[in-house]
């Protein structure tokens, strides 16, 4: 397809074909007892159950037919199958069921209805995600995969919108272009990913036997209103939300924010509700709050959360939450007919996009209130805080199959019951063999198996088993057909300790897995790509600590687990991170040194933890003989210190991704200080002031010293960041705790790339800062600003670096004074 032209046809026709998706549903209507080929078309049959005690029921029907004939019959179930001439008509129909009903030995008749098994869609990929099965996608799909009349704009980066797997659902009038020039909504080069992965998630087209399969095919107009570096202006942003609403799309995703509020993008988004049409926003991705859009009351605020129903460590989380839909390692489309695994809020919200889709193409009438109230009130708790899951977890079958109060199904032509492209549709025996004979019955309770993804490079495994293990064979297959076999390679290994215990590791890739048979309990399992690697126990999916669990590896605590936990010095001071953590930087001070350590143990992700890793890690020593240190961390990594002394002060910029262990103990910040003495009063202050700050205060009243002015002593602090303007996470927030006796002024100063346009804003209240909330700013051209506050001592001191246009490095440096 050329870039910007609509292709030639009808691309609603198109959609109506390629869309349908016929395995799915059990539906009604007359059919022939053959394999349904044309040749029966317009053939009427007839079931007829003929009493128990009637000896010959094909005789006794056969008897009666004035017309028609038995084509089979079962003498076990008591009915017989009679066949109409073809084209008979209804009358004649109706004449012959009465003439059959009036006979005492015959007890009922109906029509023979083609009942079609209820499977999953045939798209290659579908085996690879999780997000359409955990929202139960194929029970809504059964009644509707989305009607070409109901709209989804995408207002995004550009979509590739003739996509093998986006084509047949995209609008004729394709889209618009808002943040460039032209008026063809495609992506101009190959960083710009995020919109066709947002389109591919809401419409990418079901049971087309090409690549995944989307959550619904209604139709899709492209909005481009983010460039290729995923910036947009308010402008830009705000008038594609506003032509999405006149071009009458009934749902409109917006996978993107800004940390703070803007009175013309809620304008547009109120005028959007008001032409009905429902808004779907991403609450955010650093852990925080929730991002506007998503925030204003117009937009339902939708978070991520994982394949097992976790929050997401890097999901905006607070009142304004709506639903919670899966948005971590989301399979979707992406540029040059690919495909890729995508994380993050921008790929949860096109999930409840899809979602309102099925749900407006099976009830068309729905205004956007109820729809709105409708996808709250079918979700689904899974124990999540409200402020984490709103109303719960999206739920496409019970937002489809559950009939809004007041309104009947749309049971018109929405493609749902017609053929797919050709393609053969597996029938109720196909059904049964893949549920009863695919060898997972027969998998031992003790084989435990790492199964690969099909598209997943090299993944490595290690695990640690209290007694004897042996390599095994699956007796099954791979969801991507391949052999599940241990000791095939020559990195499969199986090491005998002294104590009895075997340590396990290989690897696999491309759909295949390694299977062990372990006559003892697993104490440790480690996967190097959890994403494209999972584990079977039984032949049943778990998940690592589920197979520790069961196979009982933390039942009792032996000797050596004893002496390794005695390994953990008391003293040691941990902050690490999630795995899909970016850049979480912290700062702490101490009545005593200092020194970096590495922690015997590993993260949660595998990695070390391990202080003094990069130049940013630094430990001061301060004139009053406390020890300030700093650094950062992220991607499961940690830095750890050996303390010696109390711990008076620590600061986290992104506790949603990092958290910190005393001692190998997950603690809060609260209790670090509480548990090593931090907030405990020195013996000057329990017994009064000390002879020389008597003196000071004896000097200060009577005017004989004048040392009191601002600035007798002074802390600074700086810290390093990196950041990119766009609308995923343009701006780093930063609180900074007063370190001067009797604070008096504080500078915030920040140093920028010279190419770039970076903003400063600080409140003193403790609020997040921004450019509808502060109490300094500096926003000059540029990238260089400063700030200077007067302080009284009581101030909680919050910054905001916020990247107008540019990217790149910058420091951020905080001179505070006291007296």
């Amino acid at each position: 397809m050329t870039n910007g032209v609509p292709p030639d046809g009808d691309r609603r026709s198109v959609l109506k074909a390629a869309g349908a998706l016929g395995a799915f549903f059990g539906s009604t209507g007359l059919a022939s007892a053959d394999d349904g080929s044309d040749s029966s078309a317009g053939r009427t049959e007839l079931l007829v159950g003929v009493s128990t005690s009637t000896p010959d029921a094909e005789s006794t029907v056969a008897s009666a037919l004035g017309r028609g004939s038995v084509v089979h019959s079962n003498e076990t179930l008591h009915y017989v199958t009679v066949e109409l001439p073809e084209s008979t008509p209804a009358e004649a129909v109706e004449s012959v069921r009465s003439t059959l009903e009036g006979i005492d030995a015959i007890e009922y008749v109906e029509e023979n209805a083609t009942l079609e098994a209820f499977s999953r869609p045939n798209d290659p990929m579908y085996d690879q995600q999780y997000a359409p099965q955990r929202i139960g996608c194929e029970e809504a799909w059964a009644e509707t995969v989305g009607d070409g009349d109901v709209v989804l704009s995408i207002v995004d980066q550009g979509v590739e919108y003739d996509h093998e797997n986006l084509e047949a659902n995209v609008d004729d009038r394709i889209g618009a272009e808002f943040a460039g020039r032209g008026n063809d909504p495609y992506p101009v080069n190959s960083n710009e990913t995020h919109g066709t992965i947002v389109a591919g998630i809401a419409g990418g087209v079901t049971n087309n036997r090409t690549g995944h399969a989307g959550i619904s095919n209604c139709s899709m107009l492209c909005a481009r209103a983010l460039n290729e570096r995923g910036s947009g202006s308010l402008a830009d942003i705000a008038d594609a939300i506003q032509w999405s609403a006149d071009q009458g799309a009934d749902v409109v995703n917006l996978s993107l924010g800004s940390r703070s509020g803007w009175h013309t993008l809620e304008r547009a988004c109120n005028y959007a509700v008001e032409q009905g049409t429902l808004l779907v926003g991403a609450a955010g991705n650093d852990g925080s709050s929730v991002s506007y859009p998503a925030a204003y009351d117009a937009v339902m605020a939708v978070s991520a959360v994982d394949s097992r129903d976790r929050l997401a460590s890097f999901s905006n989380r607070g009142p304004e939450i709506d639903l919670a839909a899966p948005g971590v390692s989301v399979l979707s489309t992406t540029l040059n007919d690919g495909y890729t695994r995508a994380s993050g809020t921008s790929m949860a919200a096109p999930v409840v996009a899809g979602v309102a889709g099925l749900v407006l193409s099976r009830y068309p009438d729905l205004t956007v209130d109820a729809l709105r109230e409708h996808l709250e009130a079918t979700a689904e708790d899974v124990g999540l805080r409200g402020p984490h899951q709103g109303a719960g977890r999206i739920n496409a079958a019970a937002a489809v199959t559950t009939v809004p109060e007041g309104h009947e199904p749309d049971d018109g032509d929405d493609g749902a019951d017609e053929p797919d492209d050709g393609s053969d549709e597996p029938d109720e025996d196909d059904e049964d063999d893949e549920e009863t004979d695919d060898g997972r019955d027969d998998a031992p309770d003790n084989l435990l198996a790492f199964v690969t993804d099909a598209d997943a490079g090299a993944s490595y495994y290690e695990f640690t088993v209290d007694g004897a293990v042996e390599f095994t064979e699956a007796p099954y297959e791979s969801p991507a057909g391949e052999e599940i076999r241990g000791g095939t390679w020559s990195g499969d290994t199986i090491d005998e300790r002294d104590d009895g215990t075997r340590d396990v590791s290989g690897g696999s890739s491309g759909g295949h897995g390694d299977a062990y048979l372990i006559d003892g309990a697993v104490t440790d399992i480690e996967l190097d790509n959890p994403d494209g690697m999972w584990i079977e126990l039984g032949g049943e999916e778990r998940t690592p600590d589920e197979v520790i669990e069961e196979t009982g590896g933390n039942d009792e605590p032996d000797e050596d687990d004893d002496e390794s936990e005695t390994d953990v010095p008391a003293n040691l001071l941990a902050f690490v991170t999630d795995a899909d953590a970016g850049a979480s930087y912290y700062e702490f001070v101490a009545d005593g040194p200092l020194e970096f350590a590495e922690a015997p143990y590993e993260s949660p992700a595998g990695e070390e933890i391990r202080g003094g890793t990069w130049s940013g890690d630094t430990i001061t020593e301060n004139d009053d003989g406390t020890w300030t240190a700093s650094g950062g961390s992220s991607g499961g990594h940690g830095d750890a210190y050996l303390i010696d002394g109390a711990v008076t002060e620590i600061d986290l910029d992104n506790p949603g991704g990092m958290w910190i262990e005393l001692g190998g103990e997950e603690r809060t910040p609260d209790e670090v200080i509480e548990e090593t003495g931090g907030n405990q009063p020195d013996d000057d202050d329990e017994n009064g002031e000390d002879d020389d700050d008597e003196q000071d205060d004896d000097e200060e009243q009577n005017g004989d010293d004048d040392s009191g002015g601002c600035g007798q002593e002074r802390e600074t602090a700086s810290v390093d960041g990196n950041l990119s303007s766009g609308w995923w996470g343009y701006s780093d927030h930063w609180s900074y705790g007063l370190r001067t006796d009797d604070p008096c002024s504080l500078t915030i100063t920040l140093e920028g790339p010279s190419d770039a346009d970076f903003d400063l804003y600080v409140t003193r209240d403790g609020s997040r800062p921004g450019p509808s909330n502060y109490d300094e700013a500096s926003t000059g051209s540029g990238s260089d600003e400063e700030c200077t506050l007067d302080l009284s001592g009581d101030e909680s001191v919050h910054a905001l670096v916020y990247a107008v246009d540019g990217s790149g490095s910058y420091r951020l440096t905080f001179d505070e004074l006291g007296r």
